[in-house]
């Protein structure tokens, strides 16, 4: 039916279509574009993709990434937010790393101990933060003096604003003296975190968690899996919305996640909608907060219609529902 050259430009074309679809589509090509991102400087989407895969990612930080031991009654302002941020992240410091924040607590009267109390510990670091904000009026900056100092963070902010550019945490880092690595990444953590509180939730506030964030028997494998989301019953067609303004970094479809959206909020905080019937916006666009971005559905491995929402911190799912002051029903009988 076709002519020889005509048969080799086919299959040259599903040839290039196939390692396309391998290169975005699975965990190898995830490990290859991980592996590449990571030799060329530049940004992936492989980590959250890999997470939907095994379950967990390969990130090692200087410190756990740890979650509210509390509930929360209310939502929380910014400045609230910002001051959990850093009670969480020096909390899953050990006590050399925290000696910065300790000094810096000292002379306003609070002890570490306090800082790191679950239940005292926001109030006490909300303390900490606005006895800095004259001298470091920008959020990056004052949760840089927590962690590395008052005069390192000085020296830092000031060869930053020479520089000129955003005043980024990653700017304020390059300028540190050198040894205070470890110290920077517990600020990252803190804004990673204080990011997290103040996300929306992308359906309406009623839909139920038919399936929940940790260890779980898998409904189509069958075997004990670690579901690194929350799944929310809602029917197929439901507008989903962006949990916070960021940029698309994933929008595609594969077996598993089916069509999936990949957001990226800055701060090493991403958000992922899968399961979706139809995605609404494209790789590279710029989001904003509650903005339409997909309709939910039952592609992929899926055994109902739902949406499935995973949060990361710095390329680890965390509980999205740790960082909600509100309680939803779980019920494990619906679709997952």
């Amino acid at each position: 039916m076709f002519s020889s050259r005509a048969r080799g430009l086919l299959d040259f074309c599903m040839a290039v279509l196939c390692v396309w679809t391998a290169y975005h589509h699975t965990p190898a090509g995830a490990l290859v574009r991980k592996a590449s991102a990571w030799a060329f400087s530049t940004q992936s989407t492989a980590r959250p993709l890999l997470a939907f895969y095994d379950g967990m990612t390969g990130t090692t930080l200087a410190a756990p990434m740890v979650a509210p031991e509390v509930s929360l009654v209310r939502a929380l302002t910014s400045a609230e937010a910002l001051a959990w941020g850093t009670h969480l992240s020096l909390k899953g410091m050990d006590a050399r790393a925290r000696a910065p924040a300790t000094a810096l607590a000292q002379e306003q009267g609070i002890s570490m101990s306090t800082l790191v109390d679950p239940v005292e510990g926001p109030v006490a670091a909300r303390r900490l933060l606005s006895g800095l904000a004259d001298d470091f009026p920008r959020e990056e900056a004052r949760v840089t003096a927590v962690f590395v100092g008052r005069v390192p963070a000085r020296y830092a902010l000031e060869r930053a604003e020479a520089e000129g550019g955003v005043l980024s945490l990653e700017a304020l880092s390059r300028q540190l003296p050198p040894g205070f690595e470890a110290a920077s990444v517990g600020a990252a953590q803190a804004l990673a975190l204080s990011t997290a509180f103040g996300l929306a939730w992308p359906v309406s506030e009623g839909a139920r968690v038919t399936s929940p964030f940790g260890e779980r028997n898998h409904p189509v494998l069958g075997t004990r899996k670690m579901h690194t989301g929350v799944d929310l019953g809602v029917p197929t067609g439901t507008a989903v919305a962006a949990v916070a303004e960021g940029v698309v970094r994933r929008a595609s479809e594969d077996a598993v996640n089916g069509r999936v959206l990949v957001l990226d909020h800055g701060r090493g905080v991403t958000t992922a909608y899968c399961h979706n019937s139809e995605l609404l916006v494209r790789v590279g666009e710029q989001v904003t907060r509650g903005q339409l971005i997909a309709r939910s559905g039952n592609t992929g491995r899926s055994t109902g219609p739902h949406l499935h929402y995973q949060l990361e911190l710095a390329s680890r799912p965390m509980d999205p529902l740790k960082f909600r002051a509100s309680v939803r029903t779980v019920s494990q009988d619906a679709p997952f």
